[in-house]
């Protein structure tokens, strides 16, 4: 095994201008950790796209390797849980924003951040579903806690055709419910309904200014968008119903009225996918494995090689990437 490695390496000078170049680097320059793994497959999702574009300050110790989530083979431990040749997946935990992350041929981390990849699941298909999979099934989780039910109405999907809104719209509608999904693509409608949405609306009916309480039309939603659309999202969901909120592609702010609250009962339910308890994580895998169908996992994702990790980096931040996408760190 060579002693170096090939890494996308983010540096800062001086000025803090970032620059953005592959590196060979060894393991003695990884970061603290009893598991080093062997990273075989990875994806690009938003925030890596912010991290590596400098759009957003994602990074904030430097020199970093950035990607936030990878599958791959366990080469040594020292972690009571895992032995080599052990299959794991990461998603989190500051790796690729304070913890060197993803994009390099090897990762050494907390085992206690690890989990194991399901039998049923390849390396691939678990970076084709990655961070943004697994926060929309928290969110599914989420919505269930709260006892939407597919008899309860319809549940709406922003960013439908993202990373999240794909897996979500996914296995929202394989679990029975009817999803309309919005996006701002709509050339995507045939994408959208062919993973499950039965109706699509466009994003522009969400992404103005809202009323404090708009015409009741789901009972409950999945929101990777933030700001106005959030608001408009929040004051359209129906007596009792909940919005669980992951993103802010629009922006961070919520311009929201009160009213859906305190009227309608409505209720916000924050997702976190960083700093999930394991049992959360583990719980999430194994219903990615159940209800996520294999065949719809294979039309949201495209597989590209680590030479082009930087270019959809910048395709993502863009609004230009659709669905998944996997990164085969052999290729």
């Amino acid at each position: 095994m060579s002693d170096t490695f090939r890494a996308i390496l983010v540096t800062r000078d001086e000025e803090k201008k970032q620059s953005v170049s592959v590196s060979e680097i060894s393991e003695a320059d990884l970061m603290e950790g009893d598991v080093t793994v062997a990273v075989e497959a990875t994806t690009v999702n938003y925030k890596d796209g912010l991290a590596i574009t400098g759009k957003a300050p994602v990074i904030r110790r430097f020199p970093m390797v950035p990607g936030i989530d990878f599958a791959g083979t366990v080469l040594k431990s020292g972690h009571s849980r895992w032995k080599e040749g052990d299959k794991v997946i990461l998603n989190g935990w500051g790796v690729g924003e304070t913890h060197m992350g993803a994009y390099a041929a090897r990762a050494r981390v907390n085992g206690d951040w690890l989990v194991g990849l399901p039998e049923s699941m390849s390396v691939q298909q678990a970076m084709a579903i990655g961070t943004a999979g697994y926060t929309a099934m928290l969110c599914v989780m989420a919505l269930e806690r709260h006892g939407i039910t597919p008899e309860r109405g319809p549940v709406v999907v922003t960013g439908a055709a993202g990373g999240v809104g794909s897996v979500a719209v996914s296995l929202l509608s394989r679990l029975g419910h009817h999803v309309i999904a919005s996006t701002g693509r709509t050339s995507e409608e045939t994408y959208l309904k062919d993973l499950g949405a039965t109706e699509i609306i466009s994003r522009d009916e969400l992404s103005g200014p809202a009323r404090p309480l708009g015409k009741e039309r789901w009972a409950g939603g999945v929101d990777a968008v933030g700001s106005h659309t959030l608001a408009n999202v929040l004051s359209m969901t129906s007596y009792g119903g909940a919005v669980a909120a992951c993103g802010l592609a629009q922006g961070m702010d919520l311009p929201a009225s009160v009213a859906p609250f305190i009227l309608r009962g409505v209720s916000l339910l924050g997702v976190d996918s960083v700093m999930a308890p394991l049992a959360l994580r583990e719980e999430a895998w194994r219903r990615l494995a159940a209800d996520l169908d294999p065949a719809k996992l294979a039309a949201l994702s495209t597989t590209i090689g680590f030479g082009e990790i930087m270019e959809t980096a910048g395709a993502i931040v863009e609004g230009r990437v659709r669905g998944r996408v996997v990164v085969d760190m052999g290729a």
